[in-house]
């Protein structure tokens, strides 16, 4: 059946009452948290990070969702309405204009027709991930589960009608995976608010978006008609009414699946309901980790600080994380990816800092990864079934590697002025009294490792023996206070990286 504004409308007059919260007290309160050893922001300070997280190294990441359904990339809800944006244009051109054909009738040509959660876990897996992240709800304010608290906009209600966090997160643990889940809800009520607007110029200029009308307000939020519409998408700036709505659906999801890992887009959010939300977290998960975007957040325990697109300078004291997406965050076609070699160079660089590698692969909104997004995680598949010794279980050493670090200031999105590493980079990591040195590239003949000089700065000691993950034999070497040298055989054993296992 097509879809058309009367039959949405039918929709908005069948759905059950909309979830705005009512004016009573209890709008303007902090809900009841799980009983535990925290509670709130002091409470926090006493948290450390466990050990999986430290052992784990390399996790994968699915964004997918309503706005995939557009398959022109990240943002969609939202560029959709900023008029003569990349994306306002393709979807006046593939759609209609925004007052007519909205966010929500894109939401509700999302299918899935080849989702397949056990087949992708199992692709993962194999790809070497430890543990993975279904994505539970972006800013578009539309919950990837059978939602207690948003039961129009939500993947079981609308679009797929599947339950893509509880799919992903049985098929997860079914294959021995530790399952982790995104929310980005807290910036919604800004991050939407252009919903509300009008075009400035054109024929429609002045004409209000879908956004506007009261019947989807449960997708678009209560936006009072005389405020005026945020410019800042990511500002957190909303009423408590918002903020109870937000903390209880997180709760829910917390409840529901009692993730390994929660992730949030930013910083904790909204002071004290942030703190009391992890709080109830960690004490429905105690071996739980939640990530914050804010160093400030981490620096007395309370989270594991996630790095967006970026790599730490140096080694960190405690874990941490890199996310990033092997193309644009939510699918877009004909992107260009990260190629195998891209995504190992990250690897190497992340974990020798203590750091892990979230990495995400959007879907299309079939479901279903593309060609080009298959031969990466190929690539990445085959590196890992030889060097993932040297990055399971590992710690830093002394240092992170030789030469100097990727890229200096700012850590957050430092990737985007990445260069590939070559042989003359290496990198380290510790394991059970074995050093491991990850050489960037394949040298011609022969290794050269100048870190790794007897005696010197680090004081090396002499090194007993040495081998090549991937490499049956014995290799020859030779180490002087210049450097440490390793003949190399015929033939690489791996595509980008190669790995020394070093016995001191």
């Amino acid at each position: 059946m097509p879809i058309t504004r009367r039959s949405l409308l039918g929709l908005a007059a069948a759905a059950p009452a909309l979830l705005l919260p009512r004016r009573s007290q209890a709008q303007n309160t902090i809900p009841d948290i799980a009983k535990g050893p925290f509670n709130g922001a002091e409470s926090l300070k006493q948290y450390r990070i466990p050990e999986w997280f430290r052992d784990y190294k390399f996790g994968m990441w699915a964004h997918w969702g309503p706005q995939s359904a557009a398959e022109f990339g990240d943002w969609y809800a939202r560029n959709m309405y900023m008029q003569d944006s990349p994306q306002n244009k393709y979807h006046v051109e593939t759609y209609g204009h925004p007052s007519k054909f909205g966010f929500k009738d894109v939401a509700l040509t999302w299918h899935g027709r080849e989702f397949d959660a056990e087949h992708l876990i199992q692709l993962y897996k194999k790809a070497g991930a430890k543990y993975f992240m279904s994505m539970g709800v972006h800013h578009d304010n539309f919950d990837l589960w059978n939602s207690k608290y948003q039961p129009r906009w939500n993947a079981v209600a609308t679009g797929p009608k599947k339950d893509v966090v509880g799919l992903f997160a049985t098929a997860a643990r079914n294959n021995g995976l530790k399952f982790a889940v995104s929310e980005h809800l807290s910036n919604s009520y800004n991050w939407l608010a252009v919903s509300h607007g009008a075009d400035k110029t054109g024929p429609l200029a002045g004409v209000p978006y879908d956004g506007a009308d009261p019947a989807y307000a449960d997708l678009y939020h209560p936006f009072p008609k005389d405020q005026p519409i945020p410019t800042q998408p990511m500002s957190r700036v909303a009423p408590d009414s918002w903020k109870r709505l937000y903390f209880l659906r997180v709760q829910d999801l917390v409840d529901k699946y009692k993730p390994d890992l929660l992730y949030t887009d930013g910083g904790i959010p909204f002071g004290e309901w942030g703190y009391k939300l992890v709080s109830h977290y960690y004490n429905q998960v105690p071996n739980g980790i939640y990530t914050s975007k804010t160093k400030k957040d981490c620096e007395q325990g309370t989270c594991a600080l996630d790095i967006e697109r970026g790599v730490a300078g140096d080694i960190l004291p405690d874990p941490w994380q890199t996310d990033t997406c092997i193309g644009g965050w939510h699918y877009k076609k004909g992107q260009k990816y990260k190629t195998g070699k891209n995504v190992v160079d990250l690897m190497c660089d992340i974990v020798s800092r203590n750091g892990n590698l979230m990495l995400n692969v959007p879907l299309p909104n079939s479901g279903k990864p593309d060609d080009e997004e298959l031969k990466t995680v190929e690539e990445i598949t085959k590196w890992m079934a030889v060097n993932s010794e040297g990055i399971y279980g590992t710690r830093p050493w002394k240092i992170a590697g030789s030469a100097a670090p990727p890229v200096e200031g700012n850590a957050m999105f430092n990737e985007r002025n990445r260069k590939d590493l070559t042989a003359s980079d290496v990198r380290f990591t510790t394991k059970n009294g074995a050093l491991y040195a990850f050489v960037m590239g394949w040298p011609e003949h022969e290794a050269v490792i100048p870190t790794l000089a007897l005696g010197g700065k680090l004081a090396v000691a002499k090194i007993r023996g040495l081998e090549l993950l991937g490499h049956r034999g014995k290799l020859e070497f030779t180490q002087d206070e210049q450097s440490l040298r390793v003949t190399l055989p015929p033939e690489k054993p791996s595509d980008h990286a190669i790995c020394f296992k070093i016995a001191i």
